[in-house]
């Protein structure tokens, strides 16, 4: 694995949704100097946003395909 164990941690959230039911999230945090070093960093070109959104729709599909 690239990073150590002091430069990434893993949370597991649950709790009920909206529609009553119990859900599960993961959140996942990466220490900035390990995200640099692994080549990923602000000044990349692809860490910016570089033209319009996609359309609402590909938001949407993307979402139901998600699931």
């Amino acid at each position: 694995m690239p990073f150590a164990q002091d430069e990434i941690r893993c949370d597991h959230l649950c709790g009920i949704g909206p529609d009553g039911h119990w859900h599960g999230w993961f959140a996942v945090h990466v220490d900035g100097a390990a995200l640099r070093r692994s080549g990923l960093h602000p000044d990349q070109p692809s860490a910016m946003v570089n033209g319009p959104s996609p359309p609402g729709w590909w938001h949407a599909a993307a979402e139901r395909h998600a699931r």
